[in-house]
């Protein structure tokens, strides 16, 4: 009997806990977007925030969009060859990368490196109670260290993303050009032949969600970090894993809508 009570007050703690994280995490998006549009902006801090997502991140994305190209190339060739068709090889990675692949692996490259690292930071300050010293000095924490890394995350990411993809079906070109020795010109002309509006506008889209949801994964968790440096390192692990578990939910939700509209 005992062991049933303490079961379902545990399970019932469980559900508190979680709707209780999921109405402050609300609170928080809404607590955002009032702040946004709110002076003072913080420009100049929103453009550091900006440069330091894209420099944190620039590397590791040049490296693994231009894998993901000859990759993606050299497995994709076999299949085409099969049926005599390795003239669509350029349209096929152009839909792959730039529908896909580009905005996919930089938000997931991106959630690894800016959002445990956001998370980290404001974690340490709070801990460290930096954040409740800012409010006692009359400044507003929130609108200085929340939606200035919201805001540059939402803005860098779709840029870093377009540049991955450029970079992918470059590395795809390299391939295409060892084994047929095609132009870049009519390689990059057959890569976006197949490439519509929609295609282009649902990728900026996706980037603009993604960005979104590190950053403000990233920041909630650091913000209302606890139990010390402890909690530092859990608010980054759990801004990683939230940030892609909810950045591949909106993936299908995104391409689902797309295709909604690709069929009017």
């Amino acid at each position: 009997m005992n062991n049933t009570k303490t079961r379902t007050y545990i399970l019932s703690k469980g559900l508190d806990d979680y709707f209780t994280g999921v109405h402050k995490a609300w609170q928080f998006t809404g607590r955002f977007f009032k702040e946004a549009f709110k002076r003072p902006f913080h420009l100049r801090e929103v453009i550091n925030q900006c440069f330091e997502v894209g420099l944190r991140s620039l590397a590791l994305i040049s490296l693994t969009g231009f894998i993901v190209g000859i990759v993606f190339t050299k497995q994709s060739r076999p299949s085409l060859e099969d049926f005599g068709a390795t003239s669509w090889l350029p349209s096929l990675i152009g839909i792959a990368i730039i529908k896909a692949l580009g905005p996919l692996v930089t938000a997931l490259i991106c959630a690894g490196k800016v959002g445990s690292s956001i998370g980290a930071e404001l974690g340490s300050m709070r801990v460290t109670e930096q954040i409740d010293a800012m409010e006692v000095s009359a400044i507003n924490p929130f609108k200085y260290l929340v939606v200035t890394r919201v805001l540059a995350t939402t803005i860098t990411i779709p840029v870093l993303a377009l540049y991955c993809s450029f970079v992918g079906l470059y590395g795809s070109y390299i391939n295409v050009h060892v084994e047929e020795t095609s132009s870049m010109i009519s390689f990059y002309q057959s890569a976006f032949k197949t490439i519509t509006f929609l295609d282009v506008f649902t990728s900026i889209t996706k980037t603009v969600v993604y960005g979104f949801t590190i950053g403000i994964v990233g920041t909630y968790k650091g913000y209302h970090a606890t139990q010390g440096t402890r909690g530092v390192g859990k608010a980054a692990n759990q801004a990683v894993v939230l940030a892609m578990f909810l950045i591949f939910i909106e993936e299908v939700i995104i391409v689902q809508i797309a295709n909604w509209f690709r069929y009017f």
